[in-house]
């Protein structure tokens, strides 16, 4: 069980982890479950932080929550909104183009402006939200349970990379995991309730595009899911 903690955590954050742990191919494996759960320590830091800047500017408060929720994770999920964004475009609705431009390291214009769209929605969320409100933990704990539901109902399109080993995750262990964000962000009352609704039209919607396009999702189209969820609940929680 700690061993499927640890490779989730090094993997959706730059917190160093032993190396021994990406060997590991059972605990990689077991690790999409702990995925909410590495989203809820990621937001119970942030609002720590937030706690301790209470009494900082409102913007200047924004620009540092953001800038540790970006270096926290190591932009993993931006790349992936900017890849889903360049090959969506220039895709031009073709399935193997939009997979090929995925592939390409290199981020075009539309890539680069869905990341500042994004990153500047965030921060204007933040700078209006209240000082250390649920928003802040809600959000990345309830984007990493979209994607423990997106490998447990959509179909993983790529063959290789450490997606195709989560797609054979154990699936009680990994609704338990999306259960039991849920349950939690229900706690919060109507702030959860809006968050979870949020998530959920994200998730739809995101998902729809992604079995018309692609026949299933990649590692690259679950990054922009997560951002796009973690700019949503912000939004709706202001």
């Amino acid at each position: 069980m700690m061993r499927s903690l640890l490779a989730a955590l090094g993997f959706l954050t730059r917190v160093p982890v032993p190396a021994w742990v990406f060997n590991d191919a059972r605990a990689t494996k077991s690790s999409l479950a702990w995925y909410p759960a590495v989203g809820l320590l990621i937001g119970g830091l942030l609002w720590s932080l937030a706690w301790v800047g209470s009494d900082l500017p409102p913007l200047l408060k924004a620009a540092l929550l953001l800038l540790v929720w970006t270096g926290l994770t190591g932009a993993l999920h931006l790349d992936g909104l900017a890849d889903s964004a360049d090959a969506w475009v220039g895709g031009l609705g073709d399935r193997e183009r939009t997979l090929a431009i995925m592939k390409d390291p290199r981020s075009g214009p539309m890539g680069v402006t869905a990341v500042v769209l994004v990153l500047l929605l965030k921060f204007a969320a933040l700078a209006s939200l209240p000082l250390a409100g649920a928003a802040i933990w809600l959000a990345p704990m309830l984007a990493r349970a979209a994607i423990t539901a997106a490998f447990l109902c959509t179909p993983y399109v790529r063959s290789e990379g450490l997606g195709s080993a989560l797609a054979h995750a154990p699936r009680l262990a990994s609704i338990a995991g999306v259960v039991a964000a849920v349950a939690v962000a229900a706690c919060t009352g109507w702030h959860g309730v809006r968050a979870l609704l949020a998530v959920s039209v994200v998730f739809g919607c995101w998902r729809y595009a992604c079995m018309h396009r692609l026949g299933g999702m990649t590692g690259d189209t679950l990054g922009a899911l997560t951002e796009l969820a973690e700019a949503a609940v912000l939004v709706v929680l202001v």
